[in-house]
C-alpha cells in the first residue's frame, strides 16, 4: 500500500470509483387538518387529518401517488436544505414546522437504482397553502385501524381512494421499536406508505409532550376545534375535563367570538406563544 506524507497527497490520489455510488432523496410528509362538509349549518364540521400527495407523471410508478420529494444535490446542500428547497418549489411554503423523520434504505425501494431517502414531516395550517400545487391533492385519513400489529389505512380525496396494510414487527423484545413491512399497497409509489404511517406515529407520540399541534391551527380557534384536532391525531375521544387540563397552560382566551354558525358564538383562543 502506498504511503502518504500528508492528507492532501492522500486525497489527491484517492479513487472514489472503488465504491459503488448511491443517490439520496428527501421526501416530505405534509400533514394538515381538513373539515368535513356538513349539510346543516348548525352543526360543527368534524375534522380529519390530511396528507398532501402528488401524482407521478413519469416512470417509475407513472400515474401513482407519492409524497413531494426530490434528489439531493450532494455538492451544494444538506438534506434539510434539500427538503426546504423541495417544499418551497412544490408548495411555496417556508418557515413552517419541519422535522427529520427517518431514513428509508430498503435495497429495492426504487427500481431505477439504489436510492436512500430521508423523510421529513411538515405540519401546516391548510389556509397557508394559498397557491395550487400542480398534480397534487389533499387526501383525508378516513380510517386508521390496528389489529394484531396489522395496520390498515384508508386515504381519500374527491375522486380516489387509497388503501394499504402494514405489518408492525417488533425489532427488540426489550423495547417498543417496530419494523414496518408493507403487506398491501394499491396506489402509492415507492415505500411512501411506510413513510406516512411512520410520520403519523411520530406526531401522535409527540403531541402529548410538545406543542406541535398548534402548527396545524390558525392563529385563533375555539376550544372545541382544538380538542377535535387532538382527537383526530390521537385517534380517540378525549373527556372534556381531562382535555381542558391538558391545554390549560397552553392557550389564552381572547375577546373575539366565532361567527357565522347557527348556535351561540364561541370564544376564540390562541396559542400563548403565538408570534406575530
Amino acid at each position: 500500500m502506498k504511503e502518504y506524507k500528508t492528507e492532501e497527497e492522500f486525497l489527491k490520489d484517492y479513487d472514489s470509483s472503488m465504491f459503488e455510488k448511491l443517490s439520496m432523496t428527501a421526501d416530505i410528509l405534509i400533514i394538515s387538518i381538513s373539515n368535513e362538509e356538513v349539510s346543516n349549518y348548525r352543526k360543527n364540521a368534524n375534522k380529519r387529518m390530511s396528507v398532501l400527495l402528488v401524482k407521478r407523471e413519469d416512470y417509475p410508478y407513472k400515474g401513482k401517488w407519492c409524497l413531494p420529494g426530490g434528489f439531493l444535490n450532494p455538492k451544494e446542500e444538506t438534506l434539510e436544505e434539500c427538503a426546504k428547497r423541495i417544499l418551497k418549489k412544490e408548495t411555496n411554503l417556508s418557515n413552517i414546522y419541519l422535522e427529520q423523520l427517518y431514513t428509508f434504505d430498503g435495497v429495492k425501494r426504487d427500481p431505477r437504482m439504489r436510492v436512500v431517502s430521508t423523510a421529513f414531516v411538515a405540519l401546516v395550517d391548510k389556509a397557508k397553502l394559498t397557491e395550487k400545487v400542480e398534480n397534487a391533492s389533499w387526501f383525508d385519513v378516513i380510517s386508521l385501524e390496528e389489529k394484531n400489529n396489522l395496520v390498515t389505512m384508508v386515504l381519500k380525496n374527491e375522486n380516489e381512494t387509497i388503501h394499504f396494510k402494514i405489518q408492525k414487527v417488533l425489532r427488540e423484545k426489550t423495547t417498543d421499536r417496530y419494523q414496518f413491512i408493507s403487506k398491501e399497497n394499491n396506489s402509492l409509489a415507492f415505500d411512501h406508505n411506510l413513510v406516512i404511517l411512520t410520520g403519523i406515529e411520530r406526531i401522535r407520540s409527540k403531541i402529548n409532550y410538545t406543542d406541535i399541534v398548534f402548527n396545524l391551527l390558525p392563529e385563533f380557534f375555539t376550544l372545541k376545534e382544538l380538542q377535535q384536532v387532538y382527537e383526530v391525531i390521537l385517534n380517540k375521544k378525549l373527556l372534556d375535563p381531562a382535555f381542558r387540563r391538558i391545554i390549560a397552560d397552553k392557550v389564552e382566551k381572547t375577546e373575539q367570538r366565532k361567527t357565522g354558525e347557527g348556535h351561540r358564538p364561541s370564544y376564540l383562543f390562541r396559542y400563548k406563544k403565538y408570534e406575530k
